[in-house]
């Protein structure tokens, strides 16, 4: 908040009307062994003028760097009008309201993100939103076991090709409440899961397959042969997203029979990189399964009168039933992003969105041509991609990236912790917001990184 205007008198106004004598006095359940009685690394406080200097002088200190990491957060243009509206009053909370007679015009907006992203998704029905990309595959695999009645084993079949740090947060989250998850190998020379490699799989008793598109190398998969070959089986197919190359791509729900679950990660969606997040989650689903839904759905209804309505329906969360029987323990979602997002899909509309995509994708392609011209430098894999791919160095990536970074260049994401069976291996991506010139920059500089390393 950016001035709050209680004064001490306030203070004790407030104190006095709830029955307590110090704001001390509202923590006295915390034990006195988990409280933290002083600060000792905190330096004294500082007036306005001041900590906005030292702000300032902080955000200097880090530069503009060129960012070509991707990796699960993307940078986009985004338009002014968007966080101009967004950060309002009537809109400025992370929270869905409940009181519908109060709040009409947020929960109407709830309402059009959902048919938003029901629509680009090519689904039924969406929630209001989850935490973040990586939380929302946890609630789909969870969501999977209570709606896939043929599949006893709640086993779920986790690609390689799957984001690392989704697959971590899937596995923390599901796996502490029986949900098993199987790993499934890649091909090496295409950078994708090959249907082959799930006969294995066959009569087997399988609850989900995990798909995402485009993969966390960039690299689209054959989507239509891996959902077929689920549901022939009564097998659920999750499906990770980014919701931008859904203007290009065939949406989930026209994946072969289509999918049953579709998550992913809304910050491509006007919500800027800041340091990892806040981001939001979206999903989506067939009307079928929608009360095995989790998180806040907000319908329209009409009113006594006839009027358009809107109010939050099928609340089966924890707030209003017996956790045991919770769909979900969630405690809130991501509204203030989730409003940033509609307004963003508002002002761009279907064809603003898909030239932001295409105009990714020919970005990456650029930047993959030149860089694969500087010696020592190849593309890993053939395969098609959207606006992400991975080239292999002729050394370990690390100390390259590094030196990039002194030159202002944020160059990409070393693959060598998640996938050390790829060698120097590094994931790049490149959006609308890229020229040709810093293309061209990126070029240069890395061609004079690995020269100099050559030379030494």
């Amino acid at each position: 908040m950016a001035f709050i205007p209680h004064t001490e008198a306030d203070v004790a106004e407030m104190l006095a009307a709830i029955g307590v004598q110090s704001i001390e006095q509202l923590f006295d359940e915390i034990p006195a062994s988990l409280r933290v009685r002083s600060l000792d690394g905190i330096p004294p406080a500082l007036n306005e003028m001041q900590i906005g200097k030292l702000m300032s002088a902080r955000a200097q200190s880090d530069g503009r760097p060129l960012c070509f990491i991707g990796a699960g957060a993307y940078e986009h243009h985004i338009p002014a009008a968007v966080w101009a509206v967004a950060t309002r009053g009537e809109f400025y909370s992370a929270y869905t309201p409940y009181q519908a007679e109060a709040s009409q015009g947020t929960l109407q907006l709830i309402y059009e993100y959902q048919t938003m992203i029901a629509s680009l998704t090519g689904m039924e029905v969406a929630n209001a939103s989850l935490y973040d990309g990586a939380s929302a595959l946890a609630e789909a695999c969870l969501m999977a076991v209570r709606a896939n009645r043929k599949s006893k084993t709640h086993r779920v079949l986790m690609p390689r090709s799957v984001h690392p740090h989704y697959r971590k947060v899937a596995s923390a989250a599901a796996g502490n409440q029986a949900v098993r998850f199987e790993e499934v190998s890649y091909g090496p020379a295409e950078g994708r899961t090959l249907a082959s490699t799930l006969a294995r799989f066959d009569r087997q008793d399988i609850t989900a397959l995990v798909i995402q598109q485009p993969n966390f190398f960039g690299v689209l998969e054959d989507v239509d042969a891996l959902t077929r070959w689920a549901r022939e089986r009564d097998i659920f197919v999750i499906a990770v997203v980014n919701p931008t190359s859904l203007a290009l791509l065939k949406p989930p729900g026209e994946w072969g029979p289509g999918a049953d679950i579709v998550v992913g990660e809304g910050q491509p969606l006007g919500v800027p990189l800041s340091s990892g997040g806040p981001y939001f989650g979206f999903m989506t689903t067939r009307m079928a399964h929608v009360r095995q839904m989790p998180g806040r759905i907000v319908g329209r209804t009409v009113d006594v009168s006839g009027r358009d309505g809107f109010t939050l329906t099928l609340q089966a969360r924890e707030q209003h039933i017996r956790r045991a029987r919770a769909t979900s323990n969630i405690c809130t979602n991501q509204g203030l992003l989730v409003t940033a997002a509609t307004i963003y899909m508002s002002l761009m509309g279907p064809q603003g969105l898909a030239r932001v995509a295409a105009a990714s994708h020919a970005h990456t392609a650029e930047l993959i041509a030149a860089l694969t011209r500087v010696p020592g430098v190849r593309k890993v894999f053939p395969s098609p991609y959207f606006h992400e791919s991975v080239v292999g160095l002729d050394r370990p990536v690390a100390p390259v990236l590094q030196h990039l970074a002194d030159r202002g260049i944020l160059a990409g994401f070393d693959l060598a912790e998640h996938y050390p069976e790829l060698g120097h291996a590094l994931l790049v991506c490149a959006t609308e917001t890229k020229t040709s010139a810093e293309i061209e920059r990126y070029a240069n500089a890395l061609g004079d990184v690995m020269k100099a390393a050559r030379a030494a």
